[in-house]
């Protein structure tokens, strides 16, 4: 049965800055936390890192071309802050700057809209040195450079994106310390979780008051978390994992504040007194709409050994990244939202990493990444049908790359990158993907 998307529809594709760049000291380029955190020995799979990654920044011109062999409508792709300014704050770097520029004249070009995101986890390393996120400086620096970008590039970038998954600079970086910059400390999280909500909500004001015409807002990764069981200890698990992975951030961004169990939750480890009057408002700022990246559903139970009390229990039939495919967790979590805002929703990512290799015909065959995608974009359309206000569909990601503390084993893409060669190769699921943009929807 076919399957047709309102007219309108977004189909994207994304990607991110230290993913995918490299020239990490080229043209003025300052140093990020990932820059720092790769050197750490044990930090990341392999001891990789972004140094070189796809090349991006000198092939952004054939990468251009594989898009439009997509035949994307969009492309989400980050700025990489210390690009424009080198030590956070202080002096503009015009290279950077240009870069960008010219990568979005090149999209428009091409007759693809840029949907910039400000902040995918590279935080200037200069910064970090005086306190990084844990500094309520930190917020109000991010506010002048999303400024500074929204002044020069305002005029042709329809979309922003403030913050990329707080929930992994805060608590993956700061709690679980598997991500830059590799602290573990719980108080400092949930202040880091604060200033970067805070910096999201003031960078939208100061990109609205640059007076460019483009929409605004926030990418969040949610889950859809289920009790293991009715028992009342399993179903206080699930609340609880809940706030920690989504109340957490969807409340305040959409002008609820912090959830009520959220003091409690932290009793003996915060009092939120880094909360400042006003805060909250500032976080609330109106948006355009909401992304929402999505990649995991799972059971949780209670766990009195786990001083937050929860266990997640392991999927049955996990990917190579330890999580099951479960395109009906989309629609819960775009059901959930829409209980939240009439905002327009944007899956901004989903996605599936395989050990891809390519045969002796020269051809990558992902038949799990199209029966994957095939599964979410079914989800995403009955969620449409249900009355969700959803309005473009990201796949992570356009093509393999630096994956964080995965290093260059889990290969996310589109198109195969040859990391000797950095030739790219169109999988079986690019392929499938042009015939769902072209169509959209599913034949």
């Amino acid at each position: 049965m076919s399957i047709r998307f309102p007219q309108g529809f977004v189909w994207g594709a994304a990607t991110a800055a230290y993913q995918i760049e490299g020239a990490v000291t080229e043209d003025g380029r300052g140093p990020s936390i990932w820059d720092e955190f790769c050197r750490h020995p044990g930090a990341v799979g392999r001891g990789d890192n972004g140094d070189i990654a796809c090349d991006h920044y000198h092939r952004w011109p054939s990468d251009l071309d594989l898009l439009e062999e997509l035949g994307v409508g969009a492309y989400r792709f980050s700025v990489a802050w210390s690009r424009i300014f080198p030590e956070g704050t202080g002096r503009v770097n015009p290279a950077g700057l240009d870069f960008y520029e010219r990568l979005v004249d090149s999209l428009l070009e091409r007759g693809i809209t840029p949907m910039v995101t400000l902040y995918h986890w590279d935080l200037p390393q200069a910064l970090q040195e005086t306190g990084g996120w844990a500094d309520r400086a930190t917020a109000e620096k991010f506010a002048d450079y999303s400024a500074r970008v929204a002044t020069r590039l305002g005029d042709r970038v329809e979309s922003w994106i403030t913050l990329n998954e707080p929930y992994c600079s805060a608590f993956v970086g700061y709690v679980e310390g598997r991500h830059a910059p590799g602290i573990v400390d719980e108080a400092t999280a949930v202040q880091v979780l604060h200033h970067l909500l805070l910096g999201h909500g003031l960078a939208t004001s100061a990109i609205r008051a640059t007076g460019v015409p483009g929409k605004v807002g926030v990418t969040l990764n949610l889950t859809s978390p289920h009790p293991a069981s009715s028992a009342p200890e399993d179903l206080a698990a699930y609340r609880r994992l809940d706030l920690y992975e989504n109340r957490m951030f969807l409340d305040p961004v959409l002008g609820r504040g912090y959830p009520a169990d959220a003091e409690e939750f932290y009793r003996g480890i915060t009092d939120f007194g880094f909360v400042q009057p006003g805060d909250l408002d500032v976080i609330a700022a109106p948006m355009d709409f909401l992304g929402v990246n999505y990649y995991e559903r799972h059971l949780v139970e209670a766990d009195p050994a786990n001083p937050r009390g929860w266990r997640r229990l392991p999927d049955p039939n996990p990917t190579i990244s330890g999580i099951g495919v479960h395109p009906e967790g989309l629609g819960e979590v775009l059901d959930r939202v829409s209980e939240y805002t009439d905002l327009p929703l944007m899956i901004t990512e989903t996605g599936i990493a395989l050990h891809d290799y390519v045969d002796p015909e020269r051809r990558i065959h992902d038949q799990e990444r199209i029966d994957f995608y095939d599964g979410h974009v079914r989800a995403a359309a009955d969620a449409i049908a249900r009355g969700v206000n959803l309005v473009g569909f990201f796949p992570w990601s356009f093509m393999d790359n630096f994956e964080w503390a995965w290093g260059y084993g889990h290969r996310f893409g589109l198109y195969y990158v040859d990391y000797a060669t950095q030739e790219r190769i169109p999988k079986d699921s690019a392929s499938w993907y042009a015939r769902v943009t072209r169509a959209n929807g599913l034949e």
